[in-house]
C-alpha cells in the first residue's frame, strides 16, 4: 500500500490519521501531520468457565457521504411558497417564528430572499405550514430522457466567470 498523502509506498505498516476532518493512511513521515485515529477495539467477556472467550466485534460507523444527504434543491420561489402558506393561515411573521422558536428577523430576511434556509430551519418551516420548500427531480422527468438524472459535482458549484 501507498500513504494516501504524499504517494510513497508504505514501508511497514500505515496508520490511520485525521487530518483536517478527513481519515487518511499515512506512512511514517506523514503521521505527524495530523492527530493518529485510534481503531475499534475488541472487547473480551468472559463466560463461566474461565477458558472460554467470546470476542465481540465493535461495529464501525459507516462514513458519511455529502451525496447522500441532498435531497433535492430548494425551489427558487422558496419565499413566495413560505409567504403563501404563511397568509393561508392567517399568521403573522411573528407568530410563524414563535411557532418554530426563531427570531422574526429571520423570518422576514427569508421571506424576502436576502436568506436561504439552512435544512434545520427549512425543515421546522416545512413541518410547521405543511408545504415543501425542495424540488426534487420527478421519476415523469427522468422516464422523458430515459436515464437516471443524477447530481454532479458541477450541480453543486457554481462557477464565477470572467471576461
Amino acid at each position: 500500500m501507498q500513504c494516501e498523502l504524499c504517494g510513497a509506498p508504505g514501508k511497514g505498516a500505515l496508520k490511520t490519521v485525521r487530518i483536517e476532518g478527513a481519515e487518511l493512511q499515512v506512512c511514517a513521515n506523514c503521521e505527524k501531520l495530523g492527530v493518529e485515529v485510534q481503531q475499534p477495539k475488541k472487547v473480551v467477556q468472559k463466560k463461566s468457565s474461565p477458558l472460554q472467550k467470546t470476542i465481540v466485534a465493535i461495529p464501525q460507523r459507516k462514513p458519511r457521504d455529502v451525496f447522500d444527504m441532498i435531497e433535492g434543491e430548494i425551489a427558487e420561489d422558496y419565499a413566495s411558497r413560505i409567504r403563501k402558506a404563511r397568509m393561508d393561515k392567517g399568521w403573522s411573521q411573528l407568530e410563524l417564528a414563535q411557532a418554530i422558536k426563531e427570531k422574526e428577523l429571520l423570518i422576514k430576511k427569508v421571506e424576502k430572499g436576502d436568506l436561504i434556509p439552512e435544512d434545520e430551519l427549512r425543515k421546522k418551516i416545512e413541518r410547521v405550514l405543511s408545504i415543501s420548500l425542495i424540488d426534487s427531480f420527478s421519476d415523469a422527468e427522468q422516464k422523458n430522457t430515459g436515464k437516471k438524472i443524477v447530481t454532479t459535482l458541477g450541480d453543486l458549484v457554481s462557477l464565477k466567470k470572467t471576461k
